[in-house]
């Protein structure tokens, strides 16, 4: 057997975070529905075209098997993005550019469609799935497994660095999840499956995708082989008009393209409050403090380094604290056994950095400390969208969520006014030495 892995995935370090590593571990490790308020704005090509949403799954026409794997999987009805999304994507089988947050059902979203147009009696692949990194296609395939899960007939595999076949072997799985780079070997270099009979191409972190030159490249020479009548997807929690731009080239028409209104993308169920700190010791003791004052649920601690994460671990772990850490420096390996230990709960802290800020959601989470606050490499100055993912972490499906943010110095401060400025919305002072204050926002979170 021959290893025919690709060498070149995607790695990515703090120092200069890559697109593919800052949305690492983006997907839920848990799939649920959030039950959002968000509106969505439908754009297409044909405006006269008629728009309708599906208020439950039964009136979708989804087969029964699909649905009983639906409702175990804890699914009710579907979230906003789902039930606009899903009439394209099931009964007209439209191209579609969505922007959706996570927690929200996208992943669902793409995965229903793609198990509703396979053709169980083909055996032969018939939708492809690229994900930027290995973690997310092992995560995407999750779901695929509980969907499917009365569809014994449809089977997927995995098409990632360390999968191996046999020259001259033949894939009969009809879903393939995977990487792009691995994806073309497979597909162009041994021939082991034809792309030109797939019938859904989907794109997932279609920003990162479309923003990373190798991942960009790759996607598209995927795309090019593909057939015409192709249905493609791409699926984002973001997209810059740039990236919307170039979407729109690779993706033929007709498109649909659904956005989440700009004003709803923060997320109004996050408390949010700054504390001032002279030195780094005012900076770990009222950190300490927040952790002896507060019944936390589960928490994450954000800085901007790898070595500053490290040292914050060392010395909360010397203190007797039970934290896990995640950084670019880790293997894989090393990140899925932190984050499976943080899920079971057999953690309450994970200090990470930047590689993480798109990446858990995690119900249980009900505080994000920054304790650095985030910064663009080439601006140095406050970075709206990390900030927007990292509080993110909390305040998720629907619950209150509690953000607090370290500052240092004057030029921090600015940027808390720029948040202020930018998000609309008031970030409250909190005196670290307040033990009654800290403990109140503690209760009201």
């Amino acid at each position: 057997m021959d290893d025919l892995g690709v060498k070149n995935e995607t790695n990515g370090n703090e120092e200069a975070p890559s697109a593919a590593e800052f949305s690492l571990m983006r997907k839920a490790l848990r799939d649920k529905l959030l039950h959002t308020t968000n509106q969505v704005q439908v754009f297409q090509n044909d405006p006269t075209n008629p728009l309708y949403s599906a208020n439950s799954f039964e009136s979708l026409n989804i087969p029964e098997d699909l649905l009983r794997g639906i409702y175990d999987m804890g699914f009710s009805k579907p979230s906003r993005i789902q039930e606009t999304a899903l009439p394209f994507l099931l009964e007209k089988k439209t191209n579609l550019i969505a922007q959706s947050q996570s927690g929200t059902g996208k992943t669902a979203a793409f995965v229903l469609a793609s198990l509703f147009h396979v053709k169980p009696e083909i055996k032969m692949p018939q939708v492809i799935i690229l994900s930027p990194t290995y973690e997310l296609a092992l995560q995407i395939g999750d779901v695929v497994k509980q969907m499917s899960k009365y569809k014994p007939d449809i089977t997927f595999r995995y098409v990632v660095r360390g999968e191996i076949l046999e020259r001259n072997s033949k894939i009969t799985n009809h879903i393939l999840i995977g990487t792009p780079g691995k994806m073309i070997d497979w597909a162009l270099k041994y021939n082991f499956f034809d792309i030109k009979k797939i019938s859904v191409f989907v794109l997932d972190e279609a920003d990162v995708m479309i923003d990373t030159q190798g991942l960009r490249a790759q996607s598209i020479k995927l795309k090019r082989y593909l057939p015409a009548d192709c249905q493609m997807m791409l699926f984002s929690a973001t997209y810059s008009e740039e990236i919307m731009d170039f979407a729109q080239q690779i993706i033929s028409k007709p498109v649909v393209i659904l956005r989440l209104r700009v004003e709803e993308q923060s997320l109004d169920n996050i408390n949010q409050y700054y504390i001032v700190v002279n030195s780094e010791e005012e900076k770990y003791t009222a950190l300490t403090n927040i952790f002896g004052t507060i019944a936390m649920g589960q928490a994450f601690i954000f800085c901007e380094t790898k070595v500053s994460a490290s040292r914050l671990v060392q010395q909360l772990r010397s203190d007797g604290h039970s934290v896990g850490l995640i950084s670019g420096d880790l293997t894989v390996e090393q990140r899925n056994e932190a984050l499976l230990r943080f899920r079971d709960g057999l953690e309450r802290v994970i200090v990470a950095t930047n590689v993480m800020a798109r990446g858990i959601d995690v119900e249980r989470v009900t505080i994000v400390i920054n304790y650095d606050l985030p910064t663009n490499p080439e601006t140095r100055d406050i970075d709206y969208e990390t900030y927007l993912h990292r509080i993110g972490r909390t305040g998720r499906f629907g619950k209150e969520g509690l953000a607090i943010n370290f500052v240092g110095d004057d030029r921090a401060m600015q940027m808390i006014h720029k948040l202020e400025d930018h998000f609309k919305k008031k970030i409250e002072n909190l005196n670290a030495l307040d033990v009654d204050a800290i403990e109140k926002i503690g209760n009201d979170a």
